[in-house]
């Protein structure tokens, strides 16, 4: 029998919980052609914890929840998230939104079983619409940007 020490079996990721895929999945800097650019891709889970943490200004174990993942592992996906997207801006980079180990979620974002009233909102854009009984917000796209909705209370 061999000894398998030493060849890195590495443990899978855990999906990370999104509220929805993001509407937007590339920026470049204008005045700059596609050809001439380089990349720096982030991925979706990353996009939700800037989001999370950054835009809607949520406590790092408040957003580990949402994510259902520890505040460590989140901790280092924000850290990532910010270093990729600070070296676009500063670089000139495009960056490009996509994979990552992450699924969209119910439960614990905040949209599943808040009863037969509330709203719908796009996280992107902020736009609201009644909450219609029996059709997941993350279902619907918002009219205006074609974001997945989130549900409120």
């Amino acid at each position: 029998m061999s000894d398998l020490r030493g060849f890195g079996m590495v443990r899978p990721k855990k999906q990370r919980v999104v509220s929805s895929e993001p509407g937007v999945t590339y920026f470049k800097p204008r005045g700059i052609t596609l050809r001439e650019l380089k990349e720096v891709s982030i991925t979706v889970d990353e996009l939700e914890a800037l989001k999370l943490k950054d835009l809607r200004g949520l406590e790092q174990d408040e957003c580990a929840k949402k994510m259902r993942i520890s505040r460590p592992t989140f901790q280092r996906m924000l850290t990532s998230a910010r270093r990729k997207v600070a070296e676009s801006l500063v670089n000139g980079k495009a960056l490009r939104i996509g994979g990552g180990a992450y699924m969209v979620g119910r439960g614990l974002m905040g949209g599943f079983g808040l009863g037969p009233g509330g709203q719908c909102v796009c996280p992107n854009c902020g736009h609201k619409v009644s909450h219609n009984r029996g059709v997941p917000c993350y279902q619907q796209k918002c009219p205006k940007c074609g974001t997945s909705m989130t549900r409120t209370k």
